[in-house]
């Protein structure tokens, strides 16, 4: 699906579930990681997460398409338009948009598998635990100042 395609998706969705046009910029935007879409409150563009259309399809896009066109139609009406306002809420039942995305299949692998990293000090024996990595020739023991060193890495599935 190409940017025009979006756009003209967008306008007849605006049409079609919420009986009001949609005079803005629809677009794909290649940097959005954690959401489906955002609605952009200065400019009342809204921007598509591209990997919720080619991963789990048009249904999908659909449904964060009408989801974003709910915080654009109540934005410029004045009216409540963030999730935890009752008119959004009601709105979203109203024109059968999901109140949050589906998770993409590749973020489900990459959430379930939880990691621990060990570390120890070589002076003292301090252990550490983290879950993210630290990089052992820059920070040291904070007892002793000691140099750390990794023991193992545990994974949790």
């Amino acid at each position: 699906m190409e940017q025009q395609q979006l756009q003209l998706l967008v306008e007849r969705l605006s049409i079609e579930s919420f009986g009001k046009p949609f005079l803005h910029q629809a677009s794909f935007n290649p940097r959005l990681r954690s959401t489906g879409g955002r609605y952009l409150l200065g400019t009342h563009n809204i921007e598509i997460n591209r990997k919720y259309y080619d991963q789990l399809g048009e249904e999908e896009l659909v449904g964060i398409i009408k989801h974003e066109l709910c915080h654009y139609h109540l934005h410029l009406e004045g009216k409540g338009y963030q999730h935890r306002d009752q008119e959004f809420k009601q709105l979203l039942k109203k024109v059968g948009a999901p109140r949050f995305c589906a998770q993409l299949p590749d973020k489900k692998v990459k959430q379930s598998s939880k990691r621990i990293l060990l570390y120890q000090c070589t002076k003292c024996q301090q252990a550490y635990r983290r879950k993210r990595s630290i990089n052992t020739s820059r920070y040291v023991c904070g007892k002793c100042r000691g140099k750390l060193t990794k023991i193992k890495e545990i994974i949790f599935e």
